[in-house]
């Protein structure tokens, strides 16, 4: 299989770890001009660890000057001021800023969700902001995945239903289906809570769900909002990891909003939003690492 995103790797298959393992996936140090470095670690011989290369060819997001502006009667709010910015294939970038800073509207933008006032959005090739609708649900359809703060499982359906759900709208096949469904349950390590409903499930658990669901028609894009806001430290640093790992087994590019500095160090490089923004990444705080 010559396409990365098919196939079926589990998190943690490049180090050697077993599957549904809740441990951190290689350290695979990686550097970005003009964004923050990933953490470091053991780079191919003749190669440092700092310098190995993020993503390859051409990129798969693209936003140049962008604008949203909020208008209630008279008064305009600047949601988003000129904002541009390039995603890789196999790239995790976080984005990061302050409630209001912009952060749910740049990524709703991306995601075709919203429509900027000004500038254009690219994903995989397709031009966002010129879509129609049926464009815009085919590329939520088959493009792109989304991963929420709240979950968002439907409460009288099991895990595996939940993860069938796209699935299911894109009219494929039972058996690819069944097979796909129990395959994504494994690699988030919940193959045993199959038939488990959200209620039964811990909130770390239903965020792991909600990945694998996000990940059901193969997206090319995961755009994840605060996916780490309703949980714990601990518990959101495994979902960050667990992300991480998508991305690497999947070849997916991912776009991760979070206002959380200990979850940084675990992205290829930050966005910094401020006042709808772009600004240069301040430097992470001492004491806060991987």
């Amino acid at each position: 299989m010559n396409d990365p995103r098919e196939r079926p790797a589990h998190p943690g298959a490049e180090d050697g770890r077993p599957s549904g393992h809740d441990g951190p996936a290689a350290e695979d140090g990686r550097h970005v001009p003009g964004g923050r470095s990933g953490p470091a670690g053991d780079a191919p011989e003749g190669l440092p660890g700092d310098l190995r290369p993020v993503g390859s060819g051409e990129p798969l997001v693209v936003v140049e000057g962008v604008t949203r502006v909020y208008r209630t009667g008279p008064k305009e709010v600047v949601a988003l001021r000129d904002v541009s910015f390039e995603a890789y294939p196999g790239e995790l970038v976080t984005i990061r800023g302050r409630s209001g800073s912009g952060k749910t509207t740049l990524l709703n933008q991306i995601g075709g969700l919203d429509r900027p006032d000004g500038g254009r959005v690219v994903v995989a090739g397709r031009t966002v902001t010129e879509l129609p609708e049926a464009g815009l649900l085919e590329l939520r359809r088959d493009v792109v995945g989304y991963v929420f703060q709240a979950f968002g499982l439907i409460p009288v359906l099991s895990a595996a239903e939940n993860v069938g759900v796209p699935m299911r709208l894109a009219r494929t096949p039972v058996p690819e289906r069944e097979r796909r469904v129990a395959m994504l349950l494994s690699m988030v390590g919940l193959e045993k809570h199959a038939n488990q409903r959200p209620y039964e499930l811990s909130g770390g658990q239903q965020q792991r769900v909600a990945v694998a669901r996000a990940l059901a028609n193969r997206p090319r894009l995961l755009i994840a909002d605060e996916p780490t806001g309703q949980l714990d430290s601990q518990t959101g640093r495994q979902i960050m990891l667990l992300l991480r790992a998508v991305v690497r087994s999947e070849g997916v590019t991912a776009l991760v909003a979070t206002h959380d500095p200990a979850l940084l160090t675990l992205s290829d490089r930050t966005l910094e939003l401020r006042d709808g923004a772009l600004v240069p990444a301040e430097p992470q705080p001492a004491g806060v690492t991987a």
